[in-house]
């Protein structure tokens, strides 16, 4: 990280940065321009849940990044992951290989994904085919989102019906992995005051890894009602149904992956790394306009997941050696989710200042189910065995020759059950003391209250929290077009970690792990179409992680973290169009040392071009810095890495498209990102997919 601008450096850069934007600025500036909401510029969770009045991204104290669904089917995107790898100040982890997982600003999360603003924090990797917007935010975000969202959110906005009109979509695709999908999206109006959406999609998924295989289904039917001119209600059902491989990656030696075990996967032909998902979600959304300054949102969501997954991973290796060491285990959850969630906003004039309140109150119950097996080698009488390093694995014969075999319903490491109970109530006062200067307040208490049942050992052990997160900025605006902020906000999660698979006594006379970050920034509209953010950060936190060697103990680690981040998006023109990032971090831990996931820098490019009515190409360029693999462990490195995208668009007619996407046009082998020591992921080779589309 040395080669990289230190915390002085980029102070100083943001410092040029800001008065590049104050001298250059008027020349991109009209003064008689009119404040135009367009898609991508706009917070649109907060028009849906009544969070605030709609919000230029250009109003907001902090940074962030709004992919839409023509920027998801432009790029080729099919996962949060690939989403990820286009933003600047987030990366992706590894997930074990059956989950999304972000690392936000050098903070790791599992559960800081949110649906249309209410939380979505199961494990899995969520589909892309009912998503009108991500909205990627950085920084703590308790006040909008509740216990979590420590170092960012990532927010879903789903699809709703549209009144008044009929229209449609199918998309296919395929790709020389031999992966395919396909996708439905048809609206009509069933009345007058009512309309009816339906979305379904089929994936069959291969890549580049041995065995890797699996299938998602999913269908989302929804339905609008006008119930008045000033009330509608969004009714929504989701049932989704996955299966994948779970690949946990290749061991590393001498401080880096092993290059000649790239194609070997470390996991079972036979079925045994596996994972499913069944899931049942109802939502409903009550929008009711008072008055024009006076608005209310009421959300319920009813839910029902059942996950499994089981794998075997590489928990140990020697440098040079031809065994190695497999660990596994069999984890199978249920979780039943009831949330309501409630706001109300309301516009004043006080004296010479406007007070945009928000109010609000949400409550959240819980059940969780989980049980955890390990392994159980019937030579070695537990949960480790060694084996001969060979493509394919062979796991019924151990390194010494003697046949062996896994048992996973032997040995019982754990199985409890959880009862979550969060009640929170939240405000907010954004406050427009002039044209040129704006400040925001406010604060959420939240009541998390939780007992885990030890069904196992017959105990259980509860804790109660109650904290409160304050958030503050004040916004600067020297020209419409401009504005300069500073923010500071607060989060916290409980020590049962973000899943509520456990809670050991220790653990529950614990205080929450504490998060909070300061933020300064400037953005700039330079075109009604074209913006500029860069924004530096400075965050600390002290938290209960997994450990880094082998990712199944805890271990509690300080962080701080700073940052310099920056993003160009929007259109240079009538025919290109642009987004590039760039993010430079810098981590210590409480140890001193330097922490895991935190890349020095990234950097990403996604250039379009409109040659014609009819044909364009586009260009794709992400780079990931150096970054550990461990906390506190020099030299154990994923090494830095380039990867450069190629697309191709062509409209055959006014209601059909084809695309091309060349991922890793230079097949560059490059390792994205690792669980703990020995579990590297292996990023995909040159990869060629086509996908047509018709609209009706």
């Amino acid at each position: 990280m040395e080669n990289w601008p230190n915390t002085h450096t980029k102070i100083n850069f943001l410092i040029m940065g800001l008065l590049s934007i104050l001298f250059f600025a008027p020349a991109f500036a009209d003064d008689d321009i009119e404040e135009v909401v367009v898609k991508g510029n706009v917070l649109y969770a907060d028009q849906v849940n009544a969070l605030k009045t709609p919000v230029e991204v250009l109003n907001v104290p902090q940074t962030v990044s709004i992919i839409t669904d023509q920027d998801i089917r432009k790029q080729g995107f099919r996962q949060i992951g690939d989403i990820i790898r286009y933003t600047p100040g987030v990366n992706t982890s590894q997930g074990e290989g059956h989950r999304d997982a972000v690392v936000f600003r050098g903070v790791r999360s599992t559960a800081d994904f949110f649906q249309d603003g209410v939380r979505d924090d199961v494990q899995y990797y969520r589909s892309l085919y009912n998503v009108e917007q991500v909205e990627i935010l950085r920084g703590p975000n308790a006040l909008l989102f509740g216990r979590g969202g420590t170092g960012g959110a990532l927010n879903r906005v789903t699809k709703k019906a549209v009144l008044g009109d009929t229209f449609g979509a199918v998309d296919f695709g395929v790709d020389d992995f031999g992966a395919n999908d396909i996708a439905l999206d048809y609206n009509t109006s069933s009345g007058a005051d009512s309309a009816f959406r339906l979305m379904i999609h089929s994936d069959a998924l291969e890549n580049h890894r041995d065995f890797y295989d699996g299938d998602r289904l999913g269908i989302n039917p929804t339905m609008k009602i006008k119930v008045s001119d000033r009330t509608t209600i969004d009714l929504s059902y989701e049932h989704a149904d996955h299966e994948r491989y779970i690949d946990r990656g290749i061991p590393t030696e001498n401080g880096e992956p092993v290059e000649r075990f790239s194609k070997i996967t470390f996991g079972d032909s036979k079925g045994d790394n596996l994972t499913t998902l069944e899931a049942d979600i109802f939502r409903a959304i009550v929008s009711t306009n008072f008055s024009d300054t006076t608005k209310a949102n009421l959300t319920i969501v009813s839910s029902e997941f059942e996950k499994m997954y089981q794998n075997y991973y590489a928990s140990g290796y020697s440098a040079g050696a031809s065994v190695v060491t497999v660990d596994g285990y069999n984890d199978p959850t249920e979780r039943e989710n009831t949330i309501i969630s409630g706001n109300l906003i309301n516009e004043l004039e006080i004296g010479s200042t406007t007070h945009t309140f928000l109010f609000g109150a949400e409550m959240i119950d819980t059940t969780n189910k989980n049980k955890r097996y390990d392994t159980y080698w019937a030579t070695t009488k537990s949960d480790k065995e060694t084996f001969n390093i060979t493509r394919p694995m062979n796991f019924l014969v151990n390194s010494s020759g003697v046949a062996t075999n896994n048992d996973f319903t032997v040995d019982l490491n754990r199985q409890t059950q959880s009862d979550i109970e969060v009640t929170s109530i939240f405000f907010q006062d954004q406050i427009d003391v002039s044209d040129k200067l704006k400040l925001l307040i406010g604060g959420r208490h939240d009541s998390f209250d939780i007992t885990v049942k030890d069904i196992k050992n017959g105990s259980a052990q509860s804790r109660e929290d109650k904290e409160f997160s304050p958030r503050a900025g004040i916004i600067f605006k020297p020209r419409e077009n401009i504005s300069l902020y500073y923010s500071y906000s607060e989060s916290f999660l409980p020590r049962s970690g973000e899943q509520f698979k456990s809670l050991s006594a220790s653990s529950a006379a614990l205080d929450p792990d504490v998060f909070e970050s300061s933020e300064i920034g400037a953005k700039v509209e330079i075109t009604d179409d074209l913006g500029f953010t860069i924004a530096y950060f400075d965050s600390e936190q002290v938290r209960a992680v997994r450990d880094s060697d082998s990712g199944e103990t805890s271990e509690i680690v300080g962080l701080q973290v700073d940052g310099l981040e920056f993003e160009v998006k929007g259109n240079i023109n009538d025919k290109m169009s642009l987004v590039f990032g760039y993010s430079s971090l810098d981590g210590k831990t409480s140890k001193g040392g330097e922490p895991r996931e935190i890349p020095d820098h990234t950097l990403s490019l996604f250039a379009t071009y409109e040659v014609s009515d009819k044909f364009g190409w586009a260009l794709g360029v992400t780079q990931q810095g150096e970054s550990n693999i461990g906390n506190d462990k020099p030299g154990l490195v994923l090494p830095e890495y380039t990867r450069v995208d190629l697309g191709a668009y062509y409209q055959l007619s006014d209601d059909l498209s084809v695309q091309m996407n060349l991922e890793n046009l230079t097949d560059e082998l490059y390792f994205p990102h690792s669980h703990s020591t020995h579990q590297a992921s292996v990023g995909e080779p040159l990869n060629v997919r086509f996908s047509i589309r018709k609209t009706f």
